[in-house]
């Protein structure tokens, strides 16, 4: 008997074992609850939460952007399986006190919360 297996989807997936963020378009996994840093920022289009680390995700080329706190050199991040823009990363924070944000910010109208949060 000749067994199929279902094609790969996304280039990465999260252990079912911990809450995650999918990709609220496609459900590509986007990051584990456990890598989520703040949920206190401003994105382009509402409220985003700052993640330490993501999967299947694209980045664009870095630009300088003013934001609310100054001066970044920022890229645009997209899920890599549907190609949605979901925020951005900071490549570099000018100011010392920002370096903090250097890491990966998606907007909650582009994930949605999976596995585990009830």
């Amino acid at each position: 008997m000749v067994r199929i297996s279902k094609p790969k989807t996304f280039q990465a997936y999260l252990d079912d074992c911990h809450r995650r963020y999918s990709c609220a378009h496609c459900r590509a996994h986007l990051a584990n609850h456990d890598d989520l840093i703040s949920k206190s920022f401003q994105g382009s289009q509402g409220r985003a939460y700052l993640f330490n680390s993501v999967v299947n995700v694209g980045c664009g080329p870095a630009e300088e952007r003013v934001l609310l706190t100054g001066l970044h050199a920022v890229a645009d991040i997209h899920c890599e399986n549907c190609k949605t823009t979901l925020g951005w990363k900071y490549e570099q924070a000018f100011e010392s006190s920002q370096k903090y944000k250097e890491k990966y910010i998606i907007e909650l109208n582009h994930m949605i919360k999976d596995n585990g949060w009830d």
